[in-house]
């Protein structure tokens, strides 16, 4: 009669240290970026940011852009401010506000740092941004209104370059007309100072732009406990609103 060989379990010590050593291999392959930066490069975003009238000048025409930083517009930029009317502004139908506009409305955002991505919230259109520090490259499935986001941290900051917009014949902002095309392309950087969260934008659409166009603005700490509010828009009174608005063609 044959007799069977019994293995020895693995011992729980030696099982553990095997799948942390998996993990680390897999964490190393999928965060290549993380992996590299230091603790220093890291600010700390996290927390709910008040973006309201106490933090910065309301937006309008002439804010955040005005004589010094107001984009220089191309023939075709031109010809579509030519015809633009309140009426045709997509926010009536509910659709978002997209970047350079949304990081500048006057609501408050949501930071959240992950290891392989931070996730900006913001109040206004309950609109989600994800950052991605993994390494990952977008598809042609990824436009959409926000676009496709992909940063980094250095010496303290967030740098964030986002692509793959959709065409938005309001793309530019709530105020001037001025569309912006799925060439759009926005770079960020975020940083901490004297206890405020700092931005700075940049945007480039040579579809419409003939250089770039850049603003500066900032958020402060929310109030203790306060939760960001639904932004609830119904279509139907947003379109209603609309009726007064007379159009020029008419």
């Amino acid at each position: 009669m044959r007799t069977r060989s019994i293995r020895k379990p693995k011992s729980l010590n030696t099982r553990q240290a095997a799948l942390t050593a998996l993990f680390a291999v897999c964490a190393s392959s999928l965060l290549p970026s993380i992996s590299a930066q230091s603790d220093g490069d890291i600010p700390e975003l996290d927390g709910i940011w008040d973006g309201g009238f106490s933090a910065r000048p309301v937006n309008g025409e002439n804010v955040p852009w005005g004589e010094d930083n107001f984009p220089v517009l191309n023939e075709r930029a031109l010809a579509y401010q030519e015809v633009w009317e309140e009426i045709m502004a997509p926010k009536y139908d509910c659709q978002p506000a997209s970047s350079p506009a949304i990081q500048y409305d006057p609501y408050h955002m949501k930071v959240t740092q992950w290891p392989d991505r931070v996730l900006l919230r913001y109040e206004k259109d309950d609109q989600l941004r994800t950052v991605w520090l993994d390494g990952r490259e977008a598809k042609a499935t990824d436009f959409g209104v926000q676009g496709f986001s992909t940063g980094y941290y250095e010496d303290g900051s967030l740098y964030v370059t986002t692509t793959h917009f959709v065409f938005d014949v309001a793309g530019f902002d709530d105020y001037n007309g001025i569309p912006s095309s799925s060439q759009k392309v926005v770079t960020e950087r975020y940083w901490i100072e004297e206890g405020e969260l700092r931005m700075t934008l940049t945007l480039e659409d040579p579809m419409f732009l003939r250089e770039p166009a850049s603003y500066t603005t900032r958020w402060l700490p929310a109030r203790e406990g306060y939760r960001l509010q639904p932004y609830d828009c119904d279509p139907e009174a947003a379109r209603a609103s609309v009726r007064f608005y007379p159009s020029k063609y008419d």
